[in-house]
């Protein structure tokens, strides 16, 4: 990429989340405990460049809506670094609605490639903008979670938060 990424720390009740924004549009969103650290500490941002700033507030608010159980859609622009089958996976599973989940099977029918599961499954451990691409909203056909690069206990708090899990499975 020609353009820099500038990232910020986001105070979430999930512990601080790493967004990172490049020529206007969300780049990253990285939860605490992301098994592939994006960004290293020394590289956060403290004053987003005044072009950056809205944009910034305006993802910090959304994201504050969401956890308060009030937004339930993101209207952002997204800029998701990806091979061209990452970025058809994101696409599709910018679908999913909010309170419903799918399996990586069915993901990878809707996508026409059955036979993909696995590398549909890939290209969501690769996701760069957690919850706005909902990866968390997919699940094992079984009935398990299956996998979340920021741990299943990210992903259980995010599905109750959209009323998919009931606390007592906690």
């Amino acid at each position: 990429m020609d353009q820099p990424l500038h990232c910020y720390a986001y105070p979430s009740p999930l512990g601080v989340i790493t967004l990172g924004i490049r020529a206007g549009a969300l780049a990253l969103l990285d939860l605490p405990g992301e098994a592939r650290p994006s960004v290293d500490a020394e590289e956060l941002c403290t004053e987003p460049p005044a072009e950056e700033a809205e944009l910034l507030e305006r993802v910090g608010q959304q994201l504050a809506d969401y956890f308060a159980g009030r937004r339930q859609y993101f209207d952002l622009p997204l800029a998701p670094v990806g091979t061209a089958f990452q970025r058809e996976v994101w696409a599709e599973l910018a679908r999913v609605p909010y309170g419903q989940t799918l399996s990586y099977l069915q993901l990878a029918q809707r996508l026409g490639k059955p036979a993909a599961v696995r590398a549909v499954a890939q290209a969501l451990g690769r996701n760069p903008i957690a919850i706005i691409l909902p990866c968390h909203r997919i699940v094992s056909a079984g009935g398990g979670l299956g996998g979340f690069s920021a741990g299943l206990e990210t992903k259980r708090r995010l599905l109750q938060l959209e009323g998919v899990l009931a606390p007592e499975l906690f």
